[in-house]
């Protein structure tokens, strides 16, 4: 395998790992100097781990704003104080009465762009300090709501207490609080028992490894077989090749203009894209000016 490996590898999270345990093992497997993942797995919850190794951890803030695809199992009739199964249990209610049909038409009712409480349990920070810290000190602060947009919500199956659902969501939606939320609008309450990834930021669980596929890979001397090149990352980014002028104006970190693109792009202001050189390596990513002609920066990688 060649010295420092840049790019991104998809993981299948275990269940009882948590995010950074993992990541330090594909860190090892890979022999990477940096690593990093773009979006963090409650330990309980399994499924799609972006992990980004090298020069790729620069990539990682364009992964975390993109949607995510779940699924997950709502537990009716206990209320904990995690919004999960972790949680110590704060309330339990009967969930006699309650029906298939009520749980659709309540769900239904979370789709489109909501307002959501972040939970007191989670990594978010105040002050510095992540939340679950002072929730755990019994200092808990509470964040004001949030929007969030639920593209889809279906559910699989309804077998009071429990309902099997899936979800498409924007980027720092928390599915647990979606449950708790469920819950509390039937009357009853509700936690979230079980969560797994299908999707982040374009990759599926079709392309993730488990920890033990990998570690068959790094025994045969071949991970790099599934590592995912930078410029095959970015998916759904416009891109552009850049000729030899160009590339040569972008590795020196010159002054890069619109009319230096062979390949126009009718873009927005502000707009992302990713540049390409003419053997398909990923040279940088720029963004379009609000005015004038020169083309911003967003990071330039080495080749």
């Amino acid at each position: 395998m060649q010295p420092d490996p840049s790019g991104v590898v998809i993981v299948d999270k275990p269940a009882g790992a948590t995010s950074a345990r993992v990541l330090g093992k594909v860190k090892s497997l890979y022999r990477a100097k940096k690593a990093g993942h773009a979006g963090t797995l409650d330990p309980f919850a399994t499924g799609v781990l972006v992990c980004c190794l090298n020069q790729a951890t620069r990539l990682a803030r364009f992964f975390l704003h993109d949607r995510k695809k779940y699924r997950g199992t709502l537990r009716l009739g206990i209320d904990t104080d995690t919004q999960d199964l972790t949680g110590r249990v704060l309330a339990e209610k009967g969930t006699t009465g309650i029906k298939a049909e009520d749980v659709q038409m309540v769900m239904a009712r979370f789709q489109g762009t909501i307002a959501q409480v972040p939970p007191a349990y989670s990594a978010l920070k105040h002050k510095g300090t992540p939340l679950y810290r002072l929730a755990r000190s019994g200092n808990p602060v509470q964040k004001p709501p949030r929007k969030v947009t639920i593209d889809r919500l279906k559910i699989l199956a309804v077998a009071i207490p429990q309902v099997h659902f899936e979800v498409t969501c924007s980027a720092g939606t928390y599915i647990r609080t979606l449950c708790a939320d469920v819950g509390r609008r039937l009357g009853c309450g509700g936690h979230l028992q079980a969560l797994q990834r299908l999707e982040s930021s374009g990759f599926t669980l079709n392309e993730a490894l488990s920890l033990d596929d990998l570690e068959q890979l790094a025994a045969d001397g071949n991970p790099a077989s599934r590592l995912i090149p930078m410029a095959d990352t970015l998916r759904g980014m416009p891109k552009v090749t850049a000729d030899r002028r160009m590339a040569g104006r972008i590795v020196q970190g010159q002054q890069v203009m619109r009319s230096d693109l062979i390949e126009k792009l009718d873009l927005a202001p502000e707009t992302a894209f990713k540049v390409l050189d003419n053997a398909g390596r990923l040279l940088a990513v720029m963004s379009m000016p609000k005015d004038g002609q020169r083309l911003n920066y967003s990071c330039v990688f080495n080749r």
